[in-house]
């Protein structure tokens, strides 16, 4: 009798032509965004609104999705509100701050420094992943995260710099638009962290049954 063949390990994972695009996808949502938000969103809009506005078409796109892939009756099968607001409760809190910061910090800032200064969250998701979940990372992502955080203070600094030699507010500057990015940045490594946690402590959960 010939033995059963076993699923290749890598028979569910994306293809590289795929994940080369959503990472290509990725980099010009990161760099368009802070473009976008300077050149469309008013001085005089009220954060929060715009923050509440932005989540529900967050909710409206994920719900389309769900039900393209047909799978939207699956989830709400499984889903319960005590659930629901264990597992994702305090991450979507602390999104929705971090998302009111950022709003913040897009009036403030130009386009490239606060796109490098976002870019540190990785440096904080590195960190709250290992903090929360014990997991460490490798000498070349040490060495990566080292390299963002160099460009991150040093565009800081340059960016105080050159208001303050052309008039503006250094102390503005950094108070409306290095640190609210900075404490975004700690907020979505915190959030992201956490979130991972609670779906590992769910599958632990569903495997136990």
């Amino acid at each position: 009798m010939g033995s059963a063949s076993k699923p290749s390990p890598t028979a569910g994972a994306p293809s590289r032509r795929k994940v080369a695009l959503c990472l290509t996808l990725l980099t010009l949502q990161y760099g368009a965004q802070p473009l976008i938000s300077k050149r469309c969103i008013r001085q005089g809009v009220i954060v929060t609104s715009l923050v509440l506005a932005i989540e529900l078409l967050k909710v409206i796109c994920a719900v389309i999705l769900l039900v393209a892939e047909g799978s939207l009756k699956a989830q709400f099968s499984n889903w319960s509100l005590v659930g629901s607001l264990t597992a994702s409760g305090l991450p979507a809190a602390i999104y929705a701050l971090q998302n009111s910061l950022l709003q913040i910090s897009y009036k403030n800032l130009d386009s490239l420094t606060f796109s490098i200064l976002n870019q540190t969250k990785l440096l904080f998701t590195a960190f709250f992943t290992y903090l929360i979940l014990g997991q460490k990372q490798s000498p070349k992502q040490i060495l990566a995260l080292a390299l963002l955080i160099t460009a991150a203070v040093l565009l800081s600094i340059g960016e105080s710099s050159r208001k303050g030699a052309s008039g503006g507010s250094s102390d503005y500057v950094l108070l409306y638009g290095v640190i609210p990015v900075t404490v975004a940045s700690v907020l979505s490594g915190l959030a992201s962290s956490l979130c991972q946690w609670a779906s590992q402590v769910r599958l632990v959960i569903l495997l136990s049954r």
